[in-house]
């Protein structure tokens, strides 16, 4: 099976002590590696497949930190790159009583957003299967054009695009900013990843049924989730949907990235071009993914949450 390879930020989420609490209210954190990009490696690599991240950190202790927990959860650091510009990239979390989430980052810059497109090396991809990105590292800054000589690459080689636009406003100038940026890196993606929240800011529609039609317009494979509700997939031909589990959520931080690695794991361990997907493959690939979040979701962290295999294949054939 060919790699996945993530680009975008890696960076330390300081986890709450507490929750219930807004972060001004907090008494402690916890340093966390995380990072959209590096999560989705990080579950890709759970399950048993083989990752590489592409970012940049700073020459500091936190860099040094997830340098470190990359190596211990087996994700490739080949492609990771220091630097003395800017330190790595920090955010404080907090967790409401449903384990839902407040974000304050500090990443002005951060390291990661200074990786440039002459940095991006072309060997890199050859032996890449997908290539996936989020929308947090492509402001007005170097990164973005890392992230279009990638896709550039990755698709030389044949290589899926994964794109989870992955809102986060706090990290933008304005909507209209984000938007732009996600509706210009929209027609790169094979594959779109779209919550419920984040539907209508896309595409200006609150139902699936009448977005998927732009947005298939532009992607092979649509996967729609809605948290504990379940989740759909859609391509030009077929559909699927698979109900999700209902658990106690303790904390969802990484649950939507834990989502896309296993489904993109699943997808890559197919082997089956999207085009020939029938919708019962799409729905275990759904119920799958499903599970993986349901375990996740109940413990803390993002990657230290992530369930194996086994663990999954235990719950879903209950």
């Amino acid at each position: 099976m060919k790699k996945l390879i993530a680009i975008g930020e890696a960076l330390i989420d300081f986890a709450p002590s507490q929750t219930g609490k807004k972060i001004k209210e907090v008494e402690s954190f916890s340093p966390k590696t995380g990072g959209a990009p590096a999560n989705v490696c990080g579950a890709f690599t759970r399950l048993g497949g083989s990752s590489e991240m592409i970012t940049q950190l700073g020459n500091d202790p936190f860099g040094d930190k997830i340098l470190d927990d990359f190596l211990s959860h087996q994700i490739g650091c080949s492609y990771v790159l220091r630097t003395e510009r800017a330190n790595t990239s920090l955010a404080f979390v907090s967790l409401a009583a449903d384990g839902n989430r407040e974000f304050s980052f500090y990443r002005n810059p951060g390291a990661d957003m200074l990786l440039s497109e002459d940095e991006i090396q072309k060997e890199w991809f050859q032996d890449c299967g997908v290539l996936h990105f989020c929308s947090v590292s492509l402001g007005d800054f170097p990164m973005k054009e890392a992230h279009r000589k990638a896709i550039l690459y990755a698709k030389e080689q044949g290589a899926l695009i994964s794109f989870d636009p992955n809102i986060r406003l706090a990290l933008w100038k304005s909507p209209k900013a984000l938007k732009a940026a996600i509706l210009e890196f929209l027609p790169y993606a094979d594959i779109l990843k779209v919550s419920d929240e984040e539907l209508e800011f896309i595409t200006g529609e609150t139902d699936i049924e009448k977005a998927k039609h732009t947005l298939l317009a532009h992607s092979r494979l649509i996967i729609y989730t809605t948290g504990s509700n379940g989740a759909q997939a859609y391509t030009k031909t077929v559909s699927s949907q698979a109900d999700g589990f209902k658990v106690a959520a303790v904390d969802t931080t990484g649950a939507g990235d834990g989502f896309i690695g296993s489904f993109l794991y699943q997808l890559c361990a197919g082997g089956k071009e999207i085009e020939t997907l029938q919708a019962d493959e799409l729905r275990d690939y759904l119920r799958f993914s499903n599970g993986f979040c349901a375990l996740s979701v109940q413990k803390h962290g993002a990657i230290d949450s992530y369930p194996s295999q086994e663990e999954v294949l235990q719950l879903i054939q209950q």
